[in-house]
């Protein structure tokens, strides 16, 4: 019998990575989409003819319980969020509405349809902010630095609520910093190879940016997406950290970025203390063995891979 998955946050990154994914595995997909008078599906237009398109918002537990009716989906990824730390410092009521409130009006509506659909959350390793341990792993203590990092933590451990309470099979993946050429522009790392794409080819002479020193784990975002497959294909749902393993500074980033169109970012990088958080996360790395050793997951992507990869596809975009 064919599985059904419904993706909430289809049109961003992730969800477009996740239904190319599941469409390959033989999955009836279905995505949850916002109303908007400017649609924004250019990163799913490939599939629109293979997925189902359902309006619904995280805001709205009626349209959600109504998705799980019309759809009746076996499992549901819960990748919808106000997801940009940012604008979380000045929309703050709204990134907890949507991303940590949100989870809960999901599980609810998946407890009232049908608890036996499996369910999985996205969370963040901005959960772990100021990092109390290095690397990061499941068990570590959480010190979100961000409202958007705080609405994470609310959305993990409602989740481990609704598992323990209802014993619903419910998960959270704790992904790691994950980027690719389908990141938003607002994002730093595609900020930078989109900026890198500009200038290389006439059209911006700079770019500004914050914290240089700030270090994360990159990984590509299609080989995360895997892991939250495998996540609901076990015998009992576990939480896992979802990374690389290494750690690369701001600063790196921009090196190879730069290098790969053979120029120096100190010639065209400037600090603007716009840019700098109110409060900021220095250092996050994360050890994915627990997801290495019980989902047989690892990495495949490597840095300079992903970083090199993220500015040939801009220039390519720049150039069409």
């Amino acid at each position: 019998m064919t599985k059904r998955a419904l993706i909430t946050g289809v049109t961003g990154q992730d969800g477009s990575y996740l239904a190319e994914f599941l469409l390959a595995k033989g999955y009836e997909v279905a995505g949850l989409v916002r109303r908007s008078s400017s649609p924004n599906h250019e990163r799913i237009d490939h599939l629109l003819d293979r997925v189902t398109l359902i309006p619904g918002d995280l805001l709205d537990q009626t349209s959600l319980m109504a998705a799980l009716n019309d759809f009746q989906p076996d499992e549901v990824y819960n990748l919808a969020a106000q997801s940009f730390v940012q604008t979380s410092f000045t929309q703050p009521v709204l990134t907890g509405e949507t991303t940590a409130l949100g989870v809960t009006r999901l599980l609810d509506a998946i407890r009232m349809v049908n608890p036996e659909i499996r369910f999985y959350q996205a969370s963040s390793s901005e959960m772990f902010g100021q990092a109390q341990e290095v690397p990061q792993v499941e068990t570590t203590p959480f010190h979100p630095r961000s409202p958007y990092g705080v609405a994470k933590v609310y959305g993990h451990w409602i989740t481990i609520n609704y598992r323990e309470s209802y014993d619903l099979y419910a998960c959270s993946g704790i992904l790691f910093n994950h980027e690719s050429p389908r990141r938003g522009l607002e994002f730093v790392t595609r900020k930078i190879t989109n900026a890198v794409a500009q200038i290389a080819l006439g059209q911006a002479d700079s770019l500004a940016l914050g914290n240089l020193d700030a270090q994360r784990d990159w990984g590509f975002a299609g080989d995360y997406v895997e892991a939250m497959w495998l996540m609901l294909q076990q015998d009992t749902p576990e939480d896992f950290v979802i990374c690389t393993g290494e750690t690369h500074s701001v600063r790196e980033f921009l090196e190879v970025a730069f290098g790969r169109v053979n120029l120096s970012y100190q010639d065209y990088v400037t600090i603007d203390e716009r840019f700098f958080r109110p409060a900021e996360v220095d250092l996050l790395v994360g050890d994915a063995s627990l997801a290495k050793e019980k989902l047989g997951w690892t990495p495949k992507t490597d840095f300079t891979t992903l970083v090199t990869d993220m500015v040939d596809a801009d220039l390519a975009l720049l150039k069409d």
